[in-house]
């Protein structure tokens, strides 16, 4: 290691094993890659690791659902995390699992210095029990409303809408997520982190030293000024994760060994390496530097906790935690039915990984704005961009340099009247938008000097030069400053396009480039036959992967449109009814409904459940039996008719407060009923 050279360690946030990698999850994942990649061509040691994050509840009972055991699907999905994240060129130096030797060993460790330094105190408290299936219920596991805002269907830890933090026994009609029905509330013992004895050093600490970014430092200060709470880490049995010590039936939440993930992650490959070892990055007294690249949703636990528990403990805290936005597609949330849930597997299917890399690196800024992928201007971007400015440039060079001179470049290029120093100018400034994470200024730098160096191609024209015998040498110079500009703008994207720069090396006959490199220029120097280097992107096979992507929805709706249609009896009975007198008729309170909201029912085969306005008569929630001939998506927005009058049902997935009105003999073969135009909600229908 050299004097000037840094020690950085850098973590993503580890993955949850229950699921594939999605678009979503690679913005993180890619924005990690590209910073990492840029340190190492700066010659920094710069080691990138990473873990599944592998307990909780949610994992022991999808694997419960699937017939085989937690350390079964864990292992499952870590094989298919390792393969996508490979294709998309994430270079993790470790990727490993939070399920490990190494994670129990520290997690057991951390948890009795902070016992041992009075940070840890045990209380006995109520927590809501399902009394179905026999479990105290976690937060997440927990829906009901906001007791800040007033927000329905809100996770029993935190409300999505205004952001406020609360208990699950806080939470306003609470319902369990496994079961559907009402928890109740049970004692039971727990262990809790004094998280209030940081108080002082975590105001400081996110303040000082460009730890957090400004927007998070703003947002943590109304956590403070609501006042910190004691932090309940344990949770009871049945649960996949690690035993407290001397607590049997007590295990830790698995926000406390998640993030240890990345010190244990860290140590297993500290066991293979010589040149690494754990205390010189984790030490309290540490200088290397400590990176962590994490979404907004969990900076609560990566700028209070984690650094709170890593001083109860002994250990350094991160130099800084890097917060970025969601992912939305063509301006909306994600969506399964509207095919943009894109998993990594079914992109890979049909487009070339780095192509989302680049857009990816395109707009990705320092700040925590959320990032719309629009998969129009990503196929126009990529065309317009990365193939026709960078990769024709090499083609339209190379082949007069393969076929008309031997594959030789000038022995002494005329840096004259070129763009070659402006582009060797431009290494500080590119390198410093990598440094501060502002890839869209670099690359919007990077293709800057792309149309410089296709204007100058344009101006000299070398296909007409090379028509000219006297001319031969010009063209000669024209076309080994065209592969050197090439080379220049492959050097500068290649910690977003590894793969690319790798090919480039080849076709060049290179050595891997660093950024050092950008001061040298290829003279006399022998290339290789030109390649396709990448393919155009084919916009039908965008459209392609969206169709896919909705086709395991379809496929599942049409299952259980099969499955309904078996278990729904055809309404044959079309006689009229026996006849009722007009005030029979006037007890039915028929009202104009809007639906606000729609979404499938766990375990439930017929039910949506709808959350209705009524105008000025409120919202009701109400279970629908149309889930056979309607998504909810399609539902949204959309007028109907409920009976508003109708008596509250309670129901083994909560509350039903009306019925919405629909024909058809059942199955598929259903329809709402929708009024005409001009209706609003609450109106009477007579």
């Amino acid at each position: 290691m050299t004097r000037s050279q840094r020690r950085i360690l850098v973590t993503s946030a580890l993955p949850y094993a229950n699921g594939p990698i999605h678009i979503g999850h690679l913005l993180e994942f890619i924005q990690t890659d590209i910073w990492v990649r840029f340190q190492k061509m700066r010659g920094n040691l710069c080691i990138y690791v990473c873990a599944d994050d592998t307990h909780g509840t949610p994992i022991m009972l999808k694997a419960e659902q699937q017939g085989m055991t937690p350390e079964q699907l864990i292992a499952q999905t870590h094989e298919e995390h390792v393969n996508d994240f490979n294709r998309f060129h994430i270079g993790f130096d470790n990727f490993h699992s939070t399920h490990s030797e190494e994670n129990k060993n520290l997690t057991q460790s951390i948890y009795l210095k902070l016992k041992e330094n009075g940070h840890i105190e045990k209380r006995n408290i109520q927590q809501l029990f399902d009394p179905e299936k026999g479990m105290f219920l976690p937060d997440r596991f927990v829906k009901g409303t906001c007791p800040k805002c007033g927000a329905e269907d809100q996770y029993g830890d935190s409300c999505e809408v205004c952001g406020a933090t609360y208990t699950p026994a806080e939470l306003k009609n609470p319902k369990s997520a496994v079961s559907g029905a009402t928890p109740a509330l049970k004692d039971t013992e727990h262990y809790f982190f004094k998280l209030k004895d940081f108080e002082e050093m975590l105001k400081a600490w996110t303040r000082e030293g460009q730890h957090v970014q400004e927007q998070i430092a703003n947002k943590l200060d109304e956590w403070f000024e609501a006042g910190l709470q004691a932090w309940d880490i344990t949770r009871d049995a049945p649960y996949f994760g690690y035993e407290i010590p001397d607590a049997p039936g007590k295990f830790f939440y698995v926000w406390l060994d998640a993030p240890i993930g990345y010190m244990a992650s860290f140590k297993n490959l500290c066991e293979k390496r010589d040149d690494l070892t754990f205390d010189d990055f984790w030490h309290k007294d540490s200088d290397a530097e400590v990176y962590h690249f994490i979404g907004k949703d969990i900076v609560y636990f990566h700028t209070l906790f984690w650094p709170a528990t890593l001083t109860g403990s002994g250990y350094r805290t991160p130099t800084s935690i890097f917060a970025h936005g969601f992912v939305t597609v063509n301006g909306q949330k994600m969506s399964k039915s509207r095919g943009t849930f894109i998993k990594a597997s079914t992109y890979l299917d049909y487009l070339d990984p780095e192509f989302l890399r680049y857009y990816y690196a395109s707009k990705l800024s320092s700040r925590i704005d959320d990032f719309d992928l629009n998969l129009n201007e990503f196929s126009q971007k990529v065309s317009a961009e990365l193939v026709k400015k960078v990769i024709n440039l090499a083609s339209r060079c190379a082949k007069f340099i393969n076929s008309k001179f031997n594959h030789q470049l000038v022995s002494k290029l005329n840096v004259k009247d070129t763009p070659l120093q402006q582009f060797q100018s431009a290494a500080d400034k590119i390198a410093r938008f990598y440094e501060e994470r502002e890839f869209g200024k670099a690359t919007r730098l990077i293709m800057t000097l792309a149309d410089e160096a296709n204007v100058y191609i344009d101006q000299q024209e070398p296909w007409v030069l090379i028509k000219d015998e006297n001319q031969h040498g010009q063209a000669h110079m024209v076309c080994s400053v065209g592969v050197n500009l090439f080379r220049l703008l492959c050097l500068y994207l290649k910690p977003v396009l590894p793969e690319l720069a790798k090919n480039v090396e080849a076709f060049l006959n290179i050595a891997p480039m660093q950024w050092e490199d950008t001061q040298t220029l290829l003279e006399g120097h022998e290339i290789a036959a030109y390649k396709h280097l990448k393919k155009p992107l084919d916009a039908k096979k965008v459209e392609a992967m969206v169709e896919a992507s909705k086709e395991s929805l379809e496929k599942t709706a049409a299952s259980q449109k099969k499955k309904s249609a078996k278990k729904v009896k055809a309404d044959t009975d079309t006689s009229i009814k026996p006849e009722i007198s007009s005030e029979d008729f006037n007890t039915i309170d028929l009202r104009i409904a809007k639906i606000l909201s729609a979404e499938t029912v766990d375990g439930a085969d017929k039910l949506l459940k709808l959350r209705l306005s009524l105008g000025e008569y409120g919202e009701r929630q109400v279970f629908a039996g149309i889930k056979s001939a309607y998504s909810p998506e399609d539902l949204v927005g959309k007028l109907t008719v409920m009976v508003a009058n109708l008596a509250p049902r309670e129901m083994r997935f909560g509350i039903s407060e009306g019925m919405v009105l629909a024909a058809g003999p059942g199955g598929n073969e259903l329809w709402i009923l929708s009024p005409d135009e001009g209706a609003q909600p609450g109106m009477r229908v007579k």
